[in-house]
């Protein structure tokens, strides 16, 4: 059986909206650590790292589900 790992990389090269999601998720996480280097956020700061945090969230959880997806096709698929 596969892990998580080796799933997300097939994935990686054969999904293309799991390829997007996962440029996205780290675009977002590059956004949200350079947000974080200051300490001292304004009100706007605070909400758009929200957004972007949220955001992250969705294409992971989007993410999870295609690998789950996968998992469970390969399962249904018999082995010779």
């Amino acid at each position: 059986m596969l892990t998580d790992d080796q799933i997300a990389e097939q994935l990686r090269r054969t999904n293309p909206e799991f390829r997007e999601l996962q440029e996205t998720h780290h675009r977002l996480d590059a956004e949200l650590q350079e947000l974080l280097k200051n300490h001292i956020l304004t009100p706007q700061e605070e909400v758009l790292k929200k957004q972007i945090q949220k955001e992250k969230l969705n294409k992971k959880d989007r993410m999870a589900g295609l690998i789950r997806e996968y998992r469970h096709e390969q399962e249904k698929t018999p082995t010779p």
